[in-house]
């Protein structure tokens, strides 16, 4: 069984207080998550330990097209393992893992990973047709001797935190009601790839930043954003979509970092996406828009003044 190699070679040195999701944006529901399981490690004199995935499940069990997602795998990891957490394993979401019934699937993770206390979020479920749901991991958990914790959804004004609602916000380019369920602004990062140039001719000259294509970006428009390089931050305007005023139906990420010089080409990039600013919209004149990106870059600097990185 492959799963079972990949699991292999793990060998935590004492028990583990365990969770498993894809964890897509690591957003305030799953942070709450995630502070709940180094708790419940902590009383117990265990470690804390994440298993995510890949992929999302349904791009397996569905057979649909990738779905965009919040966060890199990278990313994903990475703010894991800032959230306190021992252990994070990457797993793939096989067809083979998809027909593990759940009784197999919690003796791997017993055998593995030594695994002693489960925590779960509203509506999990884990095996073969969602057949271990918190009834059924209950009553495994007395037969297998492991504990399962439910843990409560967290709500914000009213709205339950999850990534479909944070895909959803993102599609609308509410970048506010995004940093709400978040709790953080949306970072996009990438690699600078040469662009048109149309941007020195302007005055204006922007980053060509080429995301990850599995990475959902806001809806088309102009944004008042930070831009970092090398861990340092700076004031930006980033616009997202395509190029009307120039006849260019092709989509682009093309940042105006306010306050940098030099050569940017090939080098990694990411942006933080405060605010919205407005659509992107076709001007008549090369003159018309660069009086608009002037009162965009004066009206952005407000905003990240105002707001701060918060």
């Amino acid at each position: 069984m492959s799963l079972d190699k990949d699991l292999a070679g793990l060998s935590p040195e004492r028990g583990t207080a365990l969770t498993i999701g894809v964890f897509d944006g690591v957003h305030l529901g799953h942070q709450y998550l995630l502070s709940r399981l180094r708790e419940h490690a902590r009383q117990r004199g265990l470690l804390s330990a994440v298993i995510t995935f890949r992929q999302h499940p349904e791009e397996t069990l569905s057979g649909q097209n990738r779905l965009s997602y919040l966060t890199t795998l990278p990313q994903r990891t990475r703010l894991i393992k800032e959230g306190g957490i021992d252990e994070v394993v990457v797993l793939s979401f096989t067809p083979e893992l998809a027909n593990l019934g759940a009784r197999q699937f919690i003796d791997l993770l017993q055998k593995r990973l030594k695994m002693e206390v489960l925590i779960i979020g509203p509506d999990f479920a884990l095996g073969k047709n969602r057949e271990g749901d918190t009834d059924t991991l209950r009553a495994l958990g007395q037969d297998m001797g492991f504990t399962v914790i439910l843990i409560p959804p967290i709500i914000k004004n009213g709205e339950v935190v999850s990534s479909t609602a944070i895909r959803n916000a993102l599609a609308e380019g509410d970048m506010k009601r995004v940093y709400r369920l978040a709790g953080r602004y949306y970072n996009v990062p990438g690699r600078v790839v040469p662009g048109t140039h149309t941007g020195v001719q302007l005055g204006f000259p922007t980053a060509n930043l080429e995301p990850d294509p599995e990475q959902g970006l806001p809806a088309d428009g102009v944004y008042v954003t930070w831009a970092y390089i090398d861990n340092k931050s700076y004031p930006s305007m980033t616009k997202i979509g395509r190029r009307p005023s120039f006849g260019d139906n092709q989509l682009t990420v093309e940042v105006y970092i306010l306050d940098y010089q030099g050569d940017l080409y090939g080098r990694e990039m990411s942006i933080d996406v405060v605010e919205r600013l407005r659509d992107v919209i076709k001007f008549d004149t090369a003159e018309d828009l660069k009086k608009q990106i002037a009162k965009d870059v004066k009206q952005g600097r407000a905003i990240l003044t105002a707001r701060g990185r918060e």
